[in-house]
């Protein structure tokens, strides 16, 4: 079968593979990108397969909170241009200002809503702003976290990735510090438990298909295996990982050490998992030329 460059330089750069493994790695697997990766994960000749998916959409993270609630949205435009737009922020504002006043239980209840400062609902306002501005805008989706007694931590780097920390114990300055190593460590949970199996399962197929080639003993694999898990679920969850600003200490002894447990977080990165549709301007101009 025909396999587009294209395709093959998505895998190269989710890869680091050589770009002839790539086009061998399609053609065996029909033009299955994600069939490809994991079946050279397994051959060894993938370096890392990048779990996230592309970051390609623009718009904005809006987070805001008052003294026991915090709310953070995502809200995306087609062009970055739009979202640094004074309309846009402020239509990004109201709808964060709307979850915080409403508590909306998900998003259909949230575009529904009447729309903070206007008289029309999220959705007709959004309508109205597509029309005015001519991109097209979605409100992907939101957190709201809520506290008592104990500490909400929230971290906005920019205006593209936002995090909540819903903590039990512990101080405020803590909170907000798990919130920023949230930010920039990516965790997919706080617990290995947490972790689905099917993801534990996959990883240990992937690593017992690598130690299988070392030509080891059957018992010597088990624990390469096993060693390797271990690390896996270290480096994706929010207790194994390195605490930013004190390496040598993992996070979980830090919240041990200060009394402090994280119960959940809320991790949003502006288009994440998202593709924009990849447009060639030249192209473009010369079709409304000939048009």
């Amino acid at each position: 079968m025909k396999i587009s460059a294209a395709l093959v330089k998505e895998l190269r750069e989710r890869t680091g593979a050589g770009m002839m493994e790539c086009k061998k790695a399609l053609v065996a697997n029909g033009g299955d990108i994600e069939a490809a990766i994991e079946a050279m994960r397994k051959s060894g000749q993938a370096k890392a397969a990048k779990k996230a998916g592309r970051i390609a959409a623009e718009g904005l993270i809006v987070v805001q909170q008052d003294n026991n609630h915090a709310v953070m949205v995502e809200i995306n435009s087609e062009t970055d241009f739009v979202s640094k737009a004074d309309d846009f922020k402020s239509f990004c504002d109201a709808v964060a200002a709307t979850v915080l006043r409403n508590s909306p239980s998900n998003l259909e209840a949230l575009m529904a809503a009447p729309l903070v400062g206007g008289e029309k609902s999220v959705e007709n306002a959004r309508k109205d702003l597509i029309a005015k501005i001519g991109e097209n805008v979605n409100v992907r989706r939101f957190a709201l976290m809520s506290t008592q007694t104990d500490h909400l931590g929230v971290y906005l780097h920019g205006t593209r990735i936002g995090v909540l920390v819903d903590m039990r114990g512990g101080s405020a300055k803590l909170a907000k510090d798990i919130a920023m190593h949230i930010a920039a460590s990516r965790p997919q949970c706080v617990l290995a438990e947490q972790v689905p199996a099917e993801t534990v399962d996959k990883e240990k197929e992937i690593f017992s298909a690598q130690a299988a080639s070392s030509g080891k003993p059957a018992h010597i694999i088990e624990k390469m295996v096993e060693g390797r898990v271990r690390k896996f679920l270290g480096e994706i969850t929010l207790h194994g990982q390195p605490f930013i600003k004190e390496p040598d200490q993992s996070v979980e002894k830090l919240l041990k050490a200060n009394q402090a447990s994280v119960v959940h977080f809320e991790r949003f990165e502006v288009g994440e998992g998202l593709e924009k549709k990849n447009e060639n301007f030249a192209d473009e101009v010369m079709q409304q030329v000939q048009a």
